[in-house]
């Protein structure tokens, strides 16, 4: 028999469908669907009906749970001296 247990946004779950930890970031009611981010910082989401057929256990948050920011790099476009607000700008009315 499947156990259901109810989605909690920033809870993290474990099931044995899923091949790594996941959290919930959004419950849409609207859609029926469950919005959820991996470990790795993929998105993806499940049906209500999906969700509560699958065996989903809380667990504990992974100890570094920062590890889809680590994954995040800079745009090779990215200039940081471009980007730099100087003294000057501070009094000048703001420009698109």
């Amino acid at each position: 028999m499947v156990k259901s247990t109810d989605p909690i946004i920033d809870q993290w779950y474990h099931s044995p469908h899923e091949t790594q930890q996941f959290m919930v970031t959004a419950i849409e009611d609207a859609s029926s669907t469950i919005e959820i981010q991996y470990f790795d910082g993929t998105i993806d989401e499940f049906e209500f009906t999906t969700w509560y057929a699958m065996e989903v256990e809380p667990v504990a948050a992974p100890e570094d749970w920062t590890g889809p920011m680590d994954n995040i790099e800079l745009d090779d476009d990215f200039d940081q001296d471009d980007s730099e607000v100087q003294s000057d700008d501070w009094s000048s009315p703001y420009e698109e």
